[in-house]
């Protein structure tokens, strides 16, 4: 009885002051990286800094140990890969991930976790609200707004800065998250497993600053817009399967009937099939249709299936209000003290 208080104890002492990994995804960032880390210090004292080095060429991780972070490696260069490793390998209550290059403000970062503990959410978004000059390139400001805009499109609700690299996670959106994004497009996939799952998320506004001098964005814009712009079809077809091929068979079913109606009305004119290739035309886009109607509804089904398959997955795992409810402090019993 004893020893079983003494745990409820220490749980309900773990529930009021949870564990929180800040997790600092980097490449190259060796003029950013040793401010980045005093920072998030200061703003969150208790919690553990990890530094997941991706190759880095300028002595990164020697400088982040150096500030007092836990450096780890993942040697696939990407970072897909490197918030692959950093989800599966980190155990905590509560996860910060932010990106090392002395943009995001990382003073916001207890009013972020305050949101996401005081309203039980899964996830709660940085979003770049106050942008310095010169901050935030017009290219990249007009891409994340079209990428949103689908985004909301599609799924009904989104965020305004979707592609935000500053977010605070609770346990079970981390360890409920399926990485598959290898690049930059990881932001996408955040917040679109956020959205299916139709998880409790929120924003908040933060200040977003010039890197350092000398420092050099690892973002291009054309090519990382591109494969974002990929990575939503893709999401879109296994999580929206039904209006996916639904509007392939509309459009191919659209183009048969305008090939298909003037040789039926030279038929019922002359009784002849006078433009043979564009009957035989009319009639293969109408069987495409047919043929993507059935993909759509086959899909739909299966696609049901694994999303009550994930929903559950994460559902099985506490949020956190229930696991500040689970672990509240125990009754006194027989004299001994709680903390």
């Amino acid at each position: 009885m004893l020893h079983h208080q003494i745990f409820e104890i220490e749980e309900a002492a773990l529930a009021q002051h949870p564990r929180i990994a800040v997790l600092l995804p980097c490449y190259n960032e060796a003029l950013a990286i040793r401010a980045v880390i005093a920072r998030f210090q200061a703003a969150l004292p208790d919690a553990e800094i990890y530094v997941f080095d991706n190759n880095s060429s300028d002595g990164s991780g020697a400088i982040a140990r150096e500030a007092g972070a836990i450096v780890r490696r993942e040697t696939r260069q990407g970072k897909g890969f490197v918030v692959r490793r950093m989800f599966a390998d980190i155990d905590a209550d509560i996860y910060l991930m932010c990106d090392a290059d002395e943009t995001y403000e990382a003073e916001a970062a207890p009013a972020m976790v305050r949101k996401l503990l005081d309203e039980g959410l899964d996830m709660v978004v940085g979003s770049r609200a106050d942008a310095a000059c010169g901050a935030y390139r017009p290219a990249h400001k007009f891409g994340n707004w079209m990428l949103s805009s689908l985004v909301r499109s599609t799924f009904g609700r989104g965020f305004n800065d979707m592609l935000s690299g500053y977010r605070v996670f609770s346990r079970r959106f981390v360890k409920s998250f399926p990485v598959m994004a290898q690049g930059f497009e990881i932001e996408t996939e955040l917040t679109i497993h956020a959205l299916q799952l139709e998880m409790p998320t929120a924003e908040v506004p933060t200040k977003f600053a010039e890197r350092p001098a000398g420092s050099v964005s690892k973002l291009s814009t054309v090519s990382d817009g591109l494969r974002i712009l990929a990575t939503i079809s893709v999401l879109l077809r296994m999580e929206r399967p039904f209006q996916f091929f639904g509007l392939i068979a509309l459009a191919l079913a659209a183009a048969s009937l305008g090939l298909g109606l003037p040789v039926v009305a030279d038929f019922l004119e002359t009784g002849l099939v006078l433009r043979l290739p564009t009957a035989v035309l009319a009639a293969a886009a109408m069987i495409l249709a047919s043929l993507s109607l059935c993909c759509a509804l086959i899909l739909d089904t299966v696609t049901r299936g694994r999303k009550e398959a994930k929903r559950l997955r994460y559902l099985a795992l506490p949020g956190p209000i229930e696991r500040r409810r689970t672990h509240r402090p125990a009754a006194p019993h027989r004299g001994l003290p709680l903390r």
